[in-house]
């Protein structure tokens, strides 16, 4: 995903995605792990997925992007799996706002 800023502080595209995922968050809209996204996916749920370009396991990036594929659900790649899982509420807050034990 490439990160541009047209002049006039238009947002990029990872932080609309950080917004648009705080939003799901707070409306109970946002499905977390392969488990809870697996079985959305395949109940063509979803109307959008986003995968973690470092992850680990190729077995979960096969599954999460033939489900996408074949339900046709957008897929977007972030480049960190840390910052995905801060945005998506997987990590603890301390007294200062800053994110700590980032899943």
């Amino acid at each position: 995903v490439a990160e541009t800023t047209a002049p006039g502080g238009a947002m990029s595209t990872l932080d609309a995605l950080k917004e648009v995922l705080k939003k799901a968050l707070i409306a109970n809209g946002l499905y977390r792990g392969l488990h809870e996204c697996a079985k959305i996916l395949d109940r063509r749920q979803a109307l959008l997925c986003v995968l973690a370009s470092n992850c680990t396991e190729p077995a979960y990036v096969r599954l999460v992007e033939a489900l996408c594929a074949e339900h046709a659900i957008n897929l977007i790649k972030v480049p960190d799996s840390k910052q995905l899982g801060e945005w998506s509420g997987l990590c603890k807050v301390d007294k200062e706002g800053n994110a700590r034990k980032v899943v």
